[in-house]
């Protein structure tokens, strides 16, 4: 009998849990009918995995031999379950011959993982439950990186997941891609969660890191997938905009960890396969003249990854696109970033004076960035004391410590020329 290395196939079968777990569910969900059995029988499976695979070795093709291993579970437990309700063993009848009406390879998997999209950010849960179960259930990863990446309690978000499954359950919600008339709606929640666990990878909102790769790499997959499933122009737009901005990873920071800001950033480290897909995404998207705030804000990222140099960015095509964007979507970030566009293009003073009056409004009285961008202005132009009291500001509220160390250094800078 052949043994094969116990922590050889633990490892194999950890790989294939973070890259095949949410075909796997997603297929026993559309089958099973039930997002809590679906998620036991296929742990059971690589449960049992670990123990047959030492002795059998790894199956050449490895995702059929768990869907099938989850079959017989899922029908043993509701066999168990029959001697607690007289109605479970024709349900388990039901389940032993639906899955024998559906091949081992199961053709209908990549569209099994679309409609668990659509389940996980249905307007039936509660949006700040959409990251989670979709990070959860799709991407396999586990409650304890999930609280970790977005600062909350582990069993705070454990009981947000329960609550979702039970509401899923109760409200009897479809397992289904949305009709064509209610797609529109139901899709940018789906692009919303997408691009929400993007921007915490991209740039974490608190902690040690500036970059969560598994973050970025797991929104990036996700975007990869709803383009290929549904190529709405917004999903081709926000599959361009995470490219873009993922081109730029190596060069952000320093060896240290430490900001490197765009302008400062070494070009030749930027990503050129990257920036070709997420170019070309955006041109189909603009081409198709349905698009949205994603594609504008990839056209954004376009125009800087096109540029040679910090010095060749052509601005007055960024303020052009900053104000397109604010016309279809409204937002005080929006406007922050298309004074700082303006600033570039006419001068410091020009931009100061719209962040200025934002900060007024009070909106962004709390928003590190704001004040950051204001102190930078006022060092630009001089403004010494007013500079140092923004990088103060800006300090107080940053909670990401790459960050914190480059506004203490900006601040140091000013102290010693004054």
């Amino acid at each position: 009998m052949s043994v094969f290395p116990p922590e050889q196939v633990r490892q194999s079968l950890e790989a294939l849990y973070r890259s095949d777990s949410g075909r796997i569910l997603a297929s026993l969900v559309r089958l099973l009918g039930d997002l809590d059995l679906a998620e036991d029988a296929m742990q059971e499976a690589f449960s049992a995995a670990l123990n047959v695979w030492q002795v059998s070795g790894i199956p050449e093709n490895p995702r059929p031999w768990l869907i099938s291993t989850a079959r017989f579970k899922a029908i043993d437990a509701m066999r168990a379950r029959a001697r607690l309700a007289a109605s479970q063993p024709d349900l388990a009848v039901h389940l032993q011959a639906q899955w024998a009406s559906s091949s081992q390879e199961d053709e209908n998997i990549e569209d099994d993982r679309l409609r668990l999209i659509f389940t996980c950010c249905h307007p039936f849960l509660p949006p700040e439950t959409h990251v989670a179960l979709t990070l959860r259930e799709l991407c396999g990863l586990t409650t304890e990186e999930i609280a970790r990446a977005f600062l909350i309690a582990p069993p705070t978000l454990a009981q947000r997941i329960v609550r979702a499954k039970s509401t899923i359950r109760e409200k009897r919600i479809p397992f289904q891609v949305p009709s064509p008339e209610d797609l529109p709606e139901r899709l940018s929640a789906v692009l919303q969660v997408i691009y929400l666990v993007f921007n915490e990878g991209y740039s974490a909102t608190a902690g040690e890191e500036l970059i969560r790769s598994e973050l970025t790499g797991e929104a990036i997959r996700l975007a990869r997938l709803l383009c290929a499933l549904l190529p709405e122009p917004e999903a081709m737009g926000l599959l361009g905009l995470v490219l873009l901005q993922e081109s730029r990873r190596a060069s952000r920071t320093s060896s240290a960890g430490d900001l490197i800001l765009l302008e400062q950033q070494n070009r030749a480290l930027w990503n050129q396969e990257q920036i070709a897909e997420g170019v070309a995404l955006v041109e189909r998207a603009l081409a198709s003249h349905r698009f949205g705030p994603y594609t504008l804000q990839a056209a954004i990222a376009a125009v800087h990854a096109e540029a040679n140099s910090a010095a060749a960015t052509d601005w007055r095509q960024i303020v052009m696109l900053y104000d397109c964007l604010l016309s279809i979507q409204s937002s005080p970030v929006i406007e922050l970033n298309r004074a700082v566009a303006i600033a570039m293009r006419d001068g410091p003073e020009s931009g100061l004076s719209l962040i200025d009056g934002l900060l007024a409004r009070g909106e962004l009285a709390n928003y590190h960035l704001a004040h950051a961008a204001r102190a930078d202005l006022c060092r630009r132009l001089g403004r010494t004391a007013e500079a140092r009291s923004s990088y103060r500001r800006a300090l107080g509220l940053a909670q990401q410590e790459p960050e914190r160390r480059f506004l203490e250094g900006r601040l140091r800078a000013l102290e010693q020329k004054s």
